[in-house]
Formats: C-alpha cells, structure tokens, sequence
C-alpha cells in the first residue's frame, strides 16, 4: 500500500523525516524533493567496476547548467530523508521526464531503515538547462508486509553527499573471500 500525503505528513518525525520539509511540496501520494546545486561526473570516459572511478565536482551556477546528452550526471537531493518501517521509493516528476530527463537510471528502489540523501542518476535525451532547487524527483512509501531487518549499514547509509558508485568494494569482500 502507498501511503497518501497527509499520512506522510502525519508520520513525519516518527517513520518518516524530510529535511527540510516544506508543506508545499507535499502532493496526494509523495512529496516533491528538490536538486542540490552540485553535480559529478566521471573523470574518464570508460568505468570500471573493480576500480573506484574518480568523478570531478560540477556547480550549477544561478543561470543553471546545461546538461549534455550521453553523459552521466550524479545529482543529490536537496533534502534528507529518515524511513523507517516503510519502503522509500524515488521517481522522478512528469515535468521533468517530459523534457527528457531520467532522475534515476536504476535507483529508484530504497531500503527500509535509509538515511541520507538520494544520490539521482541523471541522464538526458536531449541538451537540457537544470537549475539548483528545482522540484526534480518524488519520494513516496509503500508499507511493508511480514518481519524484516532495516537497512543499518551499507556502502550508501548516512552519506553526506553525493555518492558515486562503490560497486569496487563488491569485488573487494569477494576477492578477500
């Protein structure tokens, strides 16, 4: 079941935090959630996932930053969030899927227990203008149904930042195997 706004509203500093929260974002069944003004993109062209891939910082500047198709942007959320007890899920505006824009490539699925900012996968199909605090993606909670142990610690928790892949400590645990 997904929850409506108001229940978000209503569950906010016990299952749910959003921070800062502004009533105005709140919608029928998500809130909006606003772009931070930094970007990273990957230094190199080819990636490896055995190897951490450096990424260099981007600020959008108040006259936005025109993003460039075929390259992938990292993003974060404005906001903070705190789900407990629920399933967070990210999707990204119909505004902005409009001007062919994808918030996420794959990471739209969050963890009961998640805090920290949403790192978004922006890629786009067209050149397209993107502005600091803009209303880029939604959250929204699906209920959770039988037992289960919440997110605690992971590669993403509590991060502070835009978090580019750490898939190369996959590889680490397994090579250590």
């Amino acid at each position: 079941m997904i929850l409506s706004g108001l229940e978000i509203k209503k569950r906010l500093g016990g299952d749910i935090d959003i921070q800062p929260f502004d009533e105005k974002l709140l919608n029928p069944n998500s809130y909006n959630l606003r772009l931070h003004d930094e970007l990273l993109v990957y230094e190199n062209h080819e990636l490896d996932m055995r190897r951490e891939n450096r990424a260099v910082s981007l600020k959008i500047p108040a006259e936005g930053l025109l993003l460039e198709p075929g390259r992938l942007y990292l993003g974060r959320t404005l906001e903070f969030t705190r789900t407990d007890n629920l399933v967070p899920m990210l999707e990204g505006r119909s505004s902005v899927g409009r001007l062919g824009l994808f918030v996420h490539i794959t990471a739209g699925f969050g963890d009961v227990g998640f805090r920290g900012y949403w790192t978004l996968e922006m890629l786009c199909v067209q050149p397209v203008r993107v502005y600091a605090g803009v209303q880029i993606c939604q959250i929204f909670y699906h209920t959770v149904e039988g037992d289960f142990v919440p997110y605690k610690s992971g590669k993403y928790q509590n991060n502070s930042g835009i978090q580019p892949s750490m898939m190369f400590r996959d590889f680490e645990k397994s090579d250590n195997s």
